[in-house]
Formats: C-alpha cells, sequence, structure tokens
C-alpha cells in the first residue's frame, strides 16, 4: 500500500512527528523521576551512613567524657583494650589513610603521646586540621575535617587533667559507595530510558495506525475516491474510534452530497434539454405558419383556419407545458401547504364523475363509499387524482376499464387508480416518475407523473405503480395517518 508522505514546505517552521514528540516527553518525565529518585535515594543513604558514623563517635567520646580519667591514668591502667578495641592496629603507619583516629592534644591544640606511642603523621595532621580544640568540645555534633586530602568526621572531648582527646573516623568509603550507587542508578536508568524509548515507539506507533488509516483514506478522497472509508482497527483507544466513526459519517455526507449534486445537475442539464426539446416543437409550427402568412402562402381562407387552428393548437401546448414547469419548480422551491380536512372519497367521486362526462363509454368504477378525512392540501390531491386520471385517458383505448378506490388501514390513507390497458415494461415503469418520460413516445408532456410523485412527497406520503406488460397499470398513493409538520411539508401549486 503507497503512503503519501507530505514534505514541509521551505520557509515554514518544521512539523514534529507526534510520536516523537509523545516518546521525548515520556523519555523525559522518566529521566525526571530516575533523578529524583537517585538525588533521594542518595541523600537518605548518605544522612543514614553519617548519622551512624556520628552516633558512634557521640558514643565514644560521652564514654571517655564521663570516665572523669586523666591522661597518665589512661596509660597507666589496664583497660586500654577499651581504647585498642577502637584505635586501627596500622594507625603508627604513616603511609596509611587510617579509618578512625584517636589524638590527644593539650589545651594549645599540640598533639601528644597516647599509649606510650609518639603521635603519628595522621594524629599531627588531625590536630593541626582542627586547631584549637576548644569549639570542637563545646560543640556537640561531629564535624567535618580534611585530613591528607581525606574527609573525617570529628569530635572532641576533654579529660580531667585538661587534655583533650580528638576521635576522627573517615567518611571515604560513604563517599565510595554513594558514588557506586549513583553511578549504578544512572546506567540502570540509562537503561530504563533506552527500553522505554523503544517500547514506547512501538507503542505509539501501533496506537497511531488508526490516524495513519484516516490521513490515506482522506488523501485518498481528495483524489476522487468518495467511497473510501476508514477501517476499522481491534487495537484502538475510544476516542481513536470516536473520531474514526464521526469520520466515516462525515465521509458518508459528503459523498451522499457530491452524489445528490452531481444527480440533480444530470437531471437539470436533462430537464433543459427535454424542456427546450419539448418547447421548440410548437414554437417551430407557429414560426412555420407565420412564415406562410407573411409570404402572402394562405390566401385560401380555409388553409389560414386551418393555420390560425395549429398554431392555436400549439400555443395552448406549449401554456400547459410551462404550466406544468411551474408547478414543478414551486414543489422544488417547497412552499408550504394550505392544508385543512379533505374527504378523498368525495375526490375520487369528482374525478370519476369528470371521466364519465369526457369518455362515455369508459366503464368507470368507484370504491370510495361514505367519507374519509386527511389533513392535507386539497388543491394538490385534485391535481393528483386529475393527472392519473388524465394518464388513463391519454394512454389507454376510451372502452378500457378504469377503477378508483379508497381505504384505510391503521390510520394510513390509500388511494388509487387501476386500468385494464396494455401496461408498461419493466425498465419503463422504472422511469415513469422521471420529468419528460413518455413510454414509447406516446401523447402528454411526460410532466403528469413527476408531478403527482412531488405532490406526494410533499404531504410525505408515496407512490407506487404496479404494472406489467398486457396486466393493466395501478398507481397507489399512499397518505401518512396524521400530517407532518409544516417545515417538513411543501405546498403543490
Amino acid at each position: 500500500m503507497t503512503r503519501r508522505i507530505r514534505l514541509p514546505r521551505p520557509g515554514r517552521p518544521r512539523v514534529r512527528s507526534l510520536r516523537a514528540q509523545l516518546t521525548l516527553a515520556n523519555v523525559l518525565l522518566l529521566a525526571l523521576g530516575i533523578v529524583a529518585a537517585t538525588a533521594v535515594s542518595v541523600l537518605g543513604m548518605r544522612y543514614y551512613l553519617l548519622d551512624q558514623i556520628d552516633t558512634e563517635l557521640v558514643r565514644t567520646r560521652d564514654s571517655l567524657g564521663g570516665s572523669e580519667l586523666t591522661l597518665r591514668q589512661i596509660d597507666s591502667l589496664s583497660a586500654l583494650s577499651f581504647f585498642r578495641d577502637r584505635v586501627d592496629p596500622e594507625w603508627n603507619r604513616d603511609d596509611t589513610d587510617p579509618d578512625s583516629v584517636f589524638a590527644a592534644v593539650d589545651r594549645e591544640g599540640e598533639p601528644v603521646p597516647v599509649f606510650g606511642f609518639a603521635p603519628s603523621r595522621a594524629q599531627r595532621d588531625l590536630a593541626d586540621a582542627v586547631g584549637e580544640p576548644d569549639a570542637l568540645i563545646r560543640d556537640p555534633e561531629p564535624q567535618d575535617v580534611t585530613v591528607r586530602g581525606s574527609t573525617y568526621r570529628v569530635t572532641a572531648t576533654r579529660l580531667a587533667d585538661g587534655t583533650g582527646i580528638l576521635i576522627a573516623g573517615s567518611t571515604e568509603p560513604l563517599h565510595e559507595g554513594v558514588a557506586k550507587a549513583v553511578k549504578l542508578d544512572l546506567a540502570i536508568g540509562t537503561l530504563l530510558l533506552l527500553v522505554l524509548a523503544c517500547l514506547t515507539m512501538v507503542g505509539v506507533r501501533r496506537r497511531m495506525r488508526p490516524l495513519e488509516d484516516m490521513v490515506e483514506t482522506s488523501s485518498a478522497i481528495a483524489e476522487g475516491d468518495l467511497t473510501r472509508r476508514v477501517p476499522s482497527s481491534c487495537d484502538t483507544s475510544l476516542e481513536v474510534e470516536q473520531l474514526r466513526l464521526a469520520l466515516n459519517s462525515m465521509l458518508q455526507q459528503v459523498e451522499s452530497a457530491y452524489r445528490t449534486r452531481e444527480r440533480s445537475a444530470a437531471q437539470l442539464r436533462r430537464f433543459v434539454a427535454d424542456a427546450s426539446h419539448e418547447l421548440r416543437t410548437p414554437l417551430a409550427a407557429i414560426r412555420g405558419y407565420l412564415q406562410l402568412h407573411e409570404r402572402g402562402m394562405l390566401r385560401d381562407p380555409t388553409e389560414r383556419k386551418r393555420a390560425w387552428d395549429r398554431m392555436t393548437t400549439e400555443s395552448d401546448r406549449m401554456g400547459r407545458l410551462v404550466d406544468e414547469l411551474l408547478v414543478l419548480a414551486r414543489l422544488d422551491q417547497r412552499p408550504e401547504l394550505q392544508k385543512r380536512n379533505v374527504d378523498v372519497c368525495r375526490l375520487a367521486r369528482d374525478v370519476a364523475q369528470d371521466l364519465r362526462v369526457q369518455q362515455p363509454d369508459r366503464p368507470v368504477r368507484v370504491d370510495a363509499d361514505g367519507a374519509v378525512l386527511v389533513h392535507a392540501d386539497e388543491a394538490g390531491l385534485r391535481q393528483v387524482l386529475g393527472n392519473l386520471v388524465g394518464n388513463v385517458r391519454t394512454h389507454t383505448p376510451a372502452d378500457v376499464a378504469v377503477r378508483l378506490g379508497v381505504s384505510r388501514t391503521h390510520g394510513e390513507v390509500r388511494l388509487w387508480v387501476a386500468d385494464e390497458g396494455p401496461g408498461l415494461a419493466p425498465e419503463d415503469a422504472a422511469r415513469v416518475f422521471d420529468r419528460f418520460f413518455r413510454a414509447g413516445g406516446g401523447a402528454g408532456s411526460g410532466l403528469g407523473m413527476a408531478i403527482v410523485q412531488g405532490v406526494v412527497r410533499a404531504h410525505g406520503g408515496e407512490v407506487t405503480v404496479d404494472t406489467a406488460p398486457g396486466e393493466g397499470l395501478t398507481v397507489t398513493v399512499a397518505l401518512p395517518p396524521c400530517a407532518p409538520r409544516v417545515e417538513d411539508v411543501t405546498r403543490a401549486g
């Protein structure tokens, strides 16, 4: 299936794909979520680990501060295990950065020997980093210091003889752990972003398939294929399905309106052609007789009278044709009906009596006893019956029987005119309501049945024919049980 892709014109802002925008939005949202979650977890982990270090330092500080010992007593007591459990065995090595540092300083902050060992490099560096220990001793919370490029948490207390004790714990393992956690979170987050981008692209492509079908269908319709519709999809959202149904409904209306316009245009062209043809014949006859009279070729009074009669006949024919065209034009304009209660049985009896007067030899039967009232336009119904009976009078022999009838079934009023004439072929019966159609090129203008259909439809009813070759013709008019609203009806001239 070929897809039509429209490239953006130069000078216009580039139109971005909705698929790309949705994917980018999802990826950005997930990235923000990963960053926020990583920041919260890192801060929480750092706070928890620092709290553990601070708790251990504060416990050791409180134990020393509450013992009321002097540095000499500490050196002489056998309770050195209390401190040895808290001092790294590698402490006296100057090439290492111990995890914890225990140093004793005098009142000026200078390191002094402890446990019989001279101050190590780490102890001296710690003392230099702390400086005056009084502020640290007064602070109940440990503080951050940097010793030889490594970060420590340090607190201090003072012994009974005034010696200051510095207790420090390294935070480098904490920072390394946090850095590893951040790297792990970023790696997993990046993988999740890639997976989300792929899944979003696939999902959006599947979800937007109906929209692509709509674009393809619209392009096909724009190229002239009015029968195309947006196909249904088994995997779609409610909003897209509603859009598909609305678009298909709109396309159906567009196609119907286009077909109606084309049909109306074709009917108008045929109508104009037929009207021109029908009017050309009487005009040509009248023009011919006038030319004969102008040239002095109608010297005989009999010939002049015959020419005058012919021109009068053609003028009357042309006048009737124009009157019928005006009736059809008024029906097309849908004017308002002049409605009142009409006795259809009385109309049928009147039309039958007129036919008996015009053709005394024709058998006429009327099945319309009593009274059947309808709310309709009386002039329009008279014209319907008059045209139906006029067709019988024009297109059947004078001795062919005619039957008129009226009935009411479930509130619907039916009236029919049936004859026993030659009937119509199926192809002629299909066109019997077309304007200017005359079966076999017979007499008449070909507008009578079109007027009948227009008047009946104006009343909201329906007219049908039942015929076959050699079996006569029955025309049935069905009127609705109740009158339509004023805006839904038209007046038959």
